[in-house]
């Protein structure tokens, strides 16, 4: 029976553990040929070292697949260059891309220091552009592709993660942005919010009220580097154990107009008109202390 991904090339960032790994296992074993791409390093960033990518390599090789490694540093130019270059190199194409590196640097955002900022920005956000931007110049001119980002339900908001909430907001902005400007080359672009145990949901300080497992969240990520997702683009899917769910796209939900430029007082007489958008994160605020008070983990 033939794999999903027979023919395909994909470079996966991110995939020495946890998520990364459980996606370039499950493309390997859809036929995929695959760059396992990841320097390994702790949660905030440290120790870098490229075993955990060889470590794959040689499970995916063990198999009977494909697959190659690379060590770069996603938040730089010439890492997203190389990552994708490996795969032109080793078979000539590149019809997939998956970002999934990232860290966690967690800090209220009154005590949070610019490296903090800048790093979780660095890997999450321009580690998505720098594969993203290498391999759509080459998905452009093959005339196929997929780009599939990683974000977040934190893109929502996130109390004590401004940096990687920011961070995962402007992947999805990104990864829209890819879908509008490379729809007419066919390459489509989507993202993933996934919701799994891995190193990082282990430390937010929460009961998780849903929580999967990785190797849940791989076939989604199979299915959009497929030819089966070739009219989906543009898109943000939540995966969870057995559940997928699509986000609502932006768009403006009330109005108010006038002849003219408005003056202070007239918005606060007809503001009303416009209101609010109840923000669910600041409602729950009060039942998280609550919890915490009474020596309880809060659920999200």
């Amino acid at each position: 029976m033939a794999g999903f991904l027979d023919g395909k090339v994909v470079a996966i960032t991110g995939a020495g553990g946890g998520i990364g790994r459980a996606c370039a296992l499950a493309c390997a074993a859809e036929g995929a040929k695959v760059v396992v791409a990841d320097i390994g390093v702790g949660l905030a960033g440290e120790d870098p070292k490229s075993e955990v990518a060889e470590t794959v390599v040689a499970e995916i090789t063990g198999a009977g697949g494909e697959a190659v490694a690379a060590a770069d540093d996603v938040s730089t130019m010439e890492g997203g260059a190389h990552i994708v270059q490996s795969a032109v190199e080793a078979w000539g194409r590149i019809d997939g891309v998956v970002a999934v590196a990232g860290i966690l640097r967690e800090r209220m955002l009154f005590n949070m220091s610019e490296d903090e900022w800048d790093t979780v920005v660095a890997t999450h956000l321009k580690g998505h552009f720098t594969l993203f931007r290498h391999a759509a110049a080459v998905m452009r001119k093959q005339e196929s592709g997929s780009l599939v980002g990683f974000t977040s339900g934190a893109f929502a908001g996130s109390v004590a993660q401004a940096n990687y909430s920011a961070a995962k907001g402007g992947i999805v902005s990104l990864v829209r942005s890819a879908a509008a400007g490379l729809h007419r080359y066919g390459v489509r672009a989507n993202a993933v919010a996934p919701i799994a145990r891995t190193r990082m949901s282990a430390n937010v300080p929460m009961e998780i009220g849903e929580m999967g497992e990785p190797e849940d969240v791989a076939p989604m990520v199979v299915w959009l580097l497929s030819d089966a997702s070739k009219e989906v683009t543009g898109q943000v899917y939540t995966v969870v154990g057995g559940r997928i769910a699509v986000w609502n796209q932006p768009a403006e939900v009330r109005e108010m107009r006038k002849e003219g430029r408005w003056a202070p007082g007239e918005i606060s007489e007809r503001f009303a008109e416009v209101g609010v958008e109840p923000m669910t994160l600041i409602a729950k605020l009060e039942e998280y202390r609550k919890a915490a008070a009474a020596g309880e983990k809060p659920n999200a």
